[in-house]
């Protein structure tokens, strides 16, 4: 368990009111969030008592300041030796004062002294509980198309067409290779990239009940402890498609998904060359159909996947490319986005980033931490500064389906489409699309 006097982030503070309102008691809360019973009963009757206003931190000295009593000589050191190593903590940074021959016979602060100043002129990160995106609930998979795999094999060279990442989806229950596709010259798929096999894939099969992927930035905000759904998540829960994170590393999860890497590797890449893109990828096209058509498969006791699962060549969930707009249902992301609760620190003039877009919540709550929830009614985002119970309320951006359609959006509206020569990455991608459109003229 954590040890007394260590900080406690707004988050936390949130959490702690939260599981008290759930029933929950202190040694409860104290052992599910690692942290000593007495934190947890100081939060909890703040929350008791001042409801949320009483979750504001007013931990340290007074304006005089926490180390008023040592030399301007002695505080200006410690802030210069945390500036050049922001790795060392508050007993190093001691250590090291004792060790400075300025500071010999002087009166020396204590580490928990060091801490405070630290935290007084805004040199300590607050540490926050990592707070899980909403997902279904675990179920047992027992019929086609009910959850696809997606990833994105790593890097690797290909002759004829240089380095690539290969998507591959394939059916967690009938092992239906579902597709794959190249993206050339890059470690690292896009979301159009994701876009662009997943609907081919739609076209061929239909939408799928779920589908389960890993934590790459792509579909998953990884760089914050509250991640906001990515852009390509957003896209999937507008469908109507249910969105699971893997939660153990392969081969614990994604067993499947990993094999099929290696298994379209060696069907269509180890000792081939190949003259552009579009070879590579009537190749990986062609070994696909092999795979699911002729190839026996050990796991389907020597029989294809079609062949031990015929109902897998469509799923109850039809889809039409030139119809995406009107699939796109926006109600079921604001439903999610409901259930959502986000933490955001404000910058020096209060912008604070969420999901991809920037928001400004004024210079007034400037290097704040943000309570941030969504209200479904107004599409607002709902702003909760640390040091005030007056919410900020901005509007949602990013929301539409133009935005979530990405780069299909001007291909649907336009009966002739003239690709930009010569062809770039993008063009190849773009008509690979509108190979799957109807009545659209190259």
């Amino acid at each position: 368990m954590s040890m007394k006097g260590q900080l406690t982030s707004l988050a936390e503070r949130v959490e702690i009111g939260e599981r008290w309102q759930a029933g929950e008691s202190d040694g409860q809360i104290a052992i599910a969030m690692d942290r000593p019973i007495a934190t947890i009963r100081k939060w909890r009757r703040r929350v008791q008592n001042k409801g949320r206003a009483g979750l504001c931190s007013h931990m340290g000295r007074p304006a005089t300041g926490a180390l008023s009593r040592y030399s301007e000589e002695i505080c200006k050191e410690v802030l210069y030796m945390r500036a050049a190593h922001p790795g060392w903590g508050p007993l190093t940074l001691l250590v090291e004062l004792k060790k400075d021959a300025r500071f010999v016979g002087k009166s020396l602060p204590s580490r928990s002294r060091i801490a405070a100043y630290l935290k007084q002129k805004d040199r300590v990160r607050k540490y926050e509980r990592h707070r899980k995106l909403p997902e279904p609930k675990p179920q047992v998979i027992e019929r086609p198309h009910q959850e696809w795999e997606v990833d994105a094999q790593g890097k690797i060279s290909i002759d004829g067409v240089g380095s690539a990442s290969i998507i591959n989806i394939v059916d967690v229950f009938s092992h239906l290779k579902i597709d794959s596709l190249p993206c050339l010259r890059t470690s690292h798929a896009s979301t159009s990239d994701y876009q662009l096999v997943l609907r081919r894939a739609f076209v061929q099969y239909g939408l799928p009940d779920q589908i389960s992927l890993d934590h790459d930035s792509v579909f998953y905000d990884n760089q914050t402890c509250s991640p906001f759904p990515t852009v390509l998540h957003l896209w999937l829960i507008s469908l109507g498609i249910g969105v699971r994170f893997i939660h153990k590393t392969p081969p614990a999860e994604h067993a499947q998904i990993e094999r099929t890497h290696q298994t379209i590797t060696n069907q269509a890449i180890l000792g081939q060359t190949f003259t552009s893109a579009a070879d590579l990828q009537k190749m990986l096209t062609g070994r696909i159909s092999f795979l699911n058509l002729d190839y026996p498969s050990r796991s389907l006791h020597g029989q294809t996947p079609l062949a031990a699962y015929p109902q897998a060549k469509q799923t109850k969930r039809p889809y039409r490319l030139e119809s995406e707009k009107d699939f796109l249902d926006m109600q079921p992301i604001y439903d999610y986005l409901a259930r959502g609760r986000w933490f955001r620190k404000t910058g020096p003039v209060g912008m604070f980033a969420l999901g991809a877009q920037r928001y400004n919540a004024r210079t007034k709550f400037a290097r704040q931490t943000l309570e941030i929830t969504f209200d479904p009614q107004t599409r607002e985002f709902i702003c909760l500064p640390e040091t005030t119970s007056q919410t900020i309320r901005l509007a949602a951006r990013g929301l539409t389906k133009e935005a979530l359609m990405g780069e299909l959006d001007p291909l649907t509206t336009l009966p002739v489409y003239q690709l930009a020569l010569p062809f770039s990455l993008q063009a190849w991608r773009e008509t690979l699309t509108c190979q799957e459109l109807g009545d659209t003229t190259l």
